[in-house]
């Protein structure tokens, strides 16, 4: 194999493909990226065996030339120390040639590296997946939907379902649903689907989080194709694959409460910044707890005590408060998650008492919602 290519392409596709490698893993052969030159040009590939990323480069595009390719074949390096030299080689171009015994020459401009690579051909192969269920869905949009629910799953291995983001598609809606049984996060949005068929499946938080880093924010569409176990997302030159969690996601919709007691609309960015205030007093300690009174004429009252610590109160107004007066406690952490995720500039949150879980979300927005439990405070 032997090849000559651009180094700030090939510095970006090793970013992308290096957040599926990781040192901890059971199969050696993974700690490495595989390199694989074709007449088309050159495919980087990193994997977890949870995920995997290709990264393809083309010969050419748009007419320049990025990789010039004088001998097809196949290696992989340790990855670790290929991302180290690739981020800090002198030129602009790099030449990858491997010699007899896997021995791998790396050049640029004076520098020369020789590393010692890995047999291809052990390299686990890709999922292949049968590409006749697939749908598309705006790149920029699925960073959104995987930005507003995605912080919500569970980061504890008791329950594994739930360190995942259930999505469930039917009649051409995408709904991601996330929680940690303390909180909740949901967004619905319309998508194109080549077909009627329903889907409901779980895709691990850590997959979706990584997907969103290597996505950029274009309209352009992405494939998603679903298959018992894996989920392939497909942009231009990147295919990211992802296993799916088994078992049954918890049924969410009765935790989300129809009616209301105390209805209150209130400025997104006033009422963040008042519960960011409130919680420096509430950070000692695992409690981080904030209370949130009704006050008469429409103001609302937001406070914390730690008793070895101080105290602070807060008064700010809101915009309508319809329905009986509320004292609750909550997790400012959950509150300000929540309030980061939505968009829009106000927001209704409707209680159904003191110890029942409350629901936010922007006003004249029904894609979007955040569900938080209350604290109990004696």
């Amino acid at each position: 194999m032997k090849f000559i290519i651009q180094r700030d392409r090939l510095v970006q596709s090793v970013q992308d493909v290096m957040k599926a490698v990781t040192s901890r893993t059971t199969i050696p052969i993974l700690t490495g990226i595989k390199i694989a030159a074709t007449t088309e040009g050159v495919t980087l590939t990193g994997s977890d065996s949870d995920i995997s990323i290709e990264s393809f480069i083309p010969k050419e595009e748009a007419g320049n030339e990025i990789v010039e390719i004088k001998q097809t074949g196949a290696i992989v390096l340790q990855a670790k120390f290929f991302s180290e030299i690739v981020k800090k080689l002198p030129t602009d171009t790099v030449e990858i040639e491997v010699l007899g015994s896997l021995q791998t020459v790396i050049r640029s401009g004076k520098s020369e590296f020789n590393l010692n690579g890995l047999d291809a051909e052990e390299y686990p192969h890709l999922p292949q997946i049968e590409e006749n269920n697939k749908f598309h869905i705006a790149t920029d949009l699925l960073k959104a939907m995987i930005r507003q629910t995605h912080f919500a799953v569970s980061t504890s291995e008791t329950r594994p379902i739930l360190t995942g983001v259930n999505w469930r598609i039917e009649n051409e809606e995408l709904t991601c649903i996330a929680t940690d049984s303390h909180r909740l996060a949901l967004r619905k949005a319309k998508i194109e689907t080549e077909n009627q068929e329903n889907y409901n499946v779980v895709i691990p938080g850590k997959s979706l989080n990584e997907l969103s880093k290597i996505i950029d924010d274009s309209n352009e569409l992405i494939d998603i194709v679903i298959t018992e176990n894996q989920i392939l997302f497909k942009a231009k030159h990147l295919l990211f694959f992802s296993r799916l969690l088994d078992g049954n996601y918890p049924d969410t919709s009765r935790l989300i409460p129809n009616e209301s007691k105390t209805d209150v609309t209130v400025n997104t960015k006033e009422f963040l910044q008042a519960i960011d205030r409130a919680s420096l007093l509430a950070r000692e300690g695992r409690n981080n707890v904030v209370k949130l009174s009704t006050i008469e004429g429409g103001t609302i009252e937001i406070s914390s005590n730690t008793p070895e610590i101080g105290k602070v109160v807060e008064e700010i107004q809101s915009q309508a408060i319809d329905g009986e007066d509320l004292k609750i406690s909550f997790s400012a952490k959950y509150m300000m998650d929540a309030l980061k995720a939505l968009e829009g500039t106000d927001i209704k949150v409707n209680f159904t008492g003191a110890m029942r879980p409350f629901v936010i979300r922007p006003l004249h927005d029904e894609s979007i919602l955040q569900l938080i439990l209350p604290v109990r405070t004696y």
